[in-house]
């Protein structure tokens, strides 16, 4: 069985290597990217199957992009992950994409994976 890719594009250092630990676990292929950029490059080189995307990076928002990576990857299933992220509704028109609030619980992780 080929194992689920899974990129994490946050400039939290500690937060990346949580979820890596997290995912390397239950046997996800885990790739790190620390800014947008990085990220972007990364989605089109690796091609995972889930991308965490925050929203506030070093060189710009990241959520700005939800609509272009939708479009290319619509295979993917897409977290926003953020702590500045109110509860409000947004990006609903995509079924793949989840809207998260930082800090993520444990048991919200586990639940859904």
């Amino acid at each position: 069985m080929l194992k689920l890719k899974v990129l994490f594009v946050d400039d939290e250092t500690d937060f990346c290597l949580l979820m890596k630990n997290f995912f390397t676990k239950k046997n996800y292929d885990v790739f790190l990217a620390y800014t947008l950029n990085e990220g972007l490059d990364q989605l089109e080189q690796v091609k995972p199957d889930i991308l965490f995307l925050d929203n506030n990076l070093p060189d710009g928002k990241g959520w700005e992009h939800v609509d272009a990576i939708v479009e290319k990857n619509p295979h993917l299933r897409l977290y926003l992950a953020s702590a500045h992220y109110k509860g409000e509704e947004i990006f609903a028109e995509y079924p793949q994409v989840t809207v998260w609030e930082k800090p993520l619980s444990m048991s919200l992780l586990h639940s859904s994976f």
